[in-house]
């Protein structure tokens, strides 16, 4: 994860805009398995010490086999992921295919990479399957981009990723990623003030993008709550 210096960059205020409290705070984990990606979010979106929303969705299908997750500012990923959207659609009824998941994130690189010397706030994660197999992307508010094999965001992400690096395999499926997803998520909503207000978990797999019910998440939760 990239953290970039306040004095490094000009602030609202030195470009002549109000301060403005944003929407954030978060907890975002992913992780590459043989069969698929497994991504994980809370559902909490804070301005400073004030719980704007229980509800937030911030893991977004981008195409039939794609998500990117949001942390950091709210409006600024809604704002990437919605042209994301866009991209992938017109890429695939220009050329008659899907984009691919590695080319997905290079455009998000690009997007981001371009507003400097602003910034966007936002650091997101691309996951998805292509022909090529399954694939995780890191991408920083800097436009930086990195392949992973477990990623975390947000607030929470020191915690998450100290469970998932400790438990992460290379060869697990979906299912026992699904196991290790909770885990670190349960972790974040402990020890994270920012993360909260349950999980969602959303698996990407040859058959498309599928967002679990929340009976199959509570049922998780409690097969990992019986063996931490």
């Amino acid at each position: 994860m990239s953290y970039i210096s306040r004095g490094l960059l000009p602030s609202r205020r030195d470009l002549g805009h109000e301060e403005v409290e944003l929407l954030k705070g978060t907890t975002t984990i992913g992780i590459k398995c043989v069969d698929g990606i497994v991504i994980a979010s809370d559902r909490r979106a804070s301005m400073a010490t004030f719980i704007a929303s229980k509800r937030a969705h911030k893991t977004i299908k981008i195409s039939d086999r794609v998500v990117a997750t949001i942390s950091g500012s709210v409006a600024d990923g809604q704002f990437l992921t919605n042209n994301l959207k866009a991209v992938a659609k017109l890429y695939e009824l220009e050329f008659g295919r899907a984009m691919s998941v590695r080319a997905i994130a290079r455009r998000l690189a690009l997007i981001l990479w371009s507003y400097r010397p602003m910034v966007l706030i936002a650091h997101i994660m691309v996951g998805g399957v292509d022909e090529t197999g399954s694939h995780l992307f890191n991408v920083d508010p800097l436009g930086t981009l990195t392949e992973e094999d477990f990623i975390a965001t947000g607030s929470g992400s020191p915690v998450a990723i100290s469970v998932i690096e400790e438990q992460y395999n290379p060869e697990m499926k979906v299912e026992e990623g699904k196991k290790l997803v909770i885990s670190a998520m349960l972790s974040a909503l402990e020890r994270d003030m920012a993360t909260g207000n349950g999980i969602d978990v959303t698996v990407v797999d040859e058959r498309g993008v599928h967002f679990l019910e929340e009976k199959e998440i509570q049922d998780l939760i409690e097969k990992v709550k019986t063996i931490r």
